[in-house]
């Protein structure tokens, strides 16, 4: 009996063969590192797609991703399993107040009227809505400008959830009072406990889904600001090099780029110079 269990457990779990194929593909796939030490928490994740999809195991699941050809219907869902999508309003407050008090002004008085925002690991949206709150701050305090802020993410189900701009109340707290009378609408039905961002935001920003391990980056004409927070420490460093030279090319000369504070560019040689805390100039 004890042997059966023991047997049974074992079926039930991912094998070595199959979490090293399932690693190897997530890493080409999209950069992100899958350590024996995420063993359970992938196993975790991946139960959810296999009630999903009605295959009774994980052995069977490795089977139709790599034996039966079913890797390409099935790596949007396998990736949206494994992303991370921690996110907050206004997180890392110090990046919100360089933009404001000094990327922005020294933007404008280099002669930028139209400005191209990117937020390049959007999550569920809580960055490129803080972005929007602190651009239309500036904007309408400075005749003549514009913005338009592009959002991206690997994910299809954080892309989704960020595209309704609706969240918890308490998400919210960290946004400044008076920007939450301007930009957050409250449920009128109390119990619902949810706000959503303001129309006039949402229509400022456009989502589509980017995989940052694209040879190119295709995203129209040059950026003035990239926020690409907290995505970087998933990356190895010749991914993390290989990333941020790609984010490079899409800044205008003078632009700025955001990344997390745990983050670093130390020993990758690319066209900028550090300006503030985790925060980039392009030369």
């Amino acid at each position: 009996m004890g042997a059966a269990l023991r047997m049974q457990g074992a079926e039930d779990g991912l094998s070595s063969r199959n979490f090293e194929a399932l690693s190897r593909y997530i890493y080409d796939y999209s950069g992100i590192k899958m350590p024996i030490t995420k063993l359970t928490m992938l196993e975790g994740r991946l139960r959810r797609r296999l009630r999903a999809t009605g295959i009774p195991s994980f052995n069977d699941y490795c089977d139709y991703l790599f034996k039966h050809g079913g890797i390409e219907k099935e790596a949007i869902f396998l990736i949206d399993a494994v992303t991370t999508n921690k996110t907050d309003f206004f997180r890392e407050p110090k990046h919100f107040e360089f933009m404001e008090r000094t990327g922005l002004p020294e933007l404008v008085a280099a002669g930028h009227k139209r400005l191209r925002l990117w937020s390049a690991a959007c999550s569920i949206g809580a960055e490129p809505y803080t972005m929007a709150m602190v651009m239309q701050d500036f904007v309408d305090a400075s005749p003549g400008l514009d913005y338009r802020i592009l959002a991206t993410d690997l994910s299809t189900d954080v892309l989704a959830a960020a595209r309704r701009g609706v969240y918890p109340r308490d998400m919210i707290q960290p946004v400044p009072p008076e920007m939450q009378r301007r930009y957050v609408m409250v449920s009128r039905d109390a119990g619902r406990g949810e706000v959503r961002i303001h129309p006039r935001l949402r229509s400022t920003i456009g989502f589509a889904r980017m995989n940052l391990m694209d040879s190119a980056y295709r995203v129209g004409e040059p950026m003035h600001m990239i926020f690409c927070r907290n995505v970087l420490i998933y990356f190895d460093k010749p991914t993390q090099a290989k990333v941020l030279a790609r984010l490079c090319d899409c800044l205008v000369p003078g632009g700025f780029l955001y990344v997390g504070h745990s983050e670093t560019v130390t020993g990758i040689s690319l066209p900028v110079r550090q300006v503030a805390n985790t925060v980039f100039k392009k030369i």
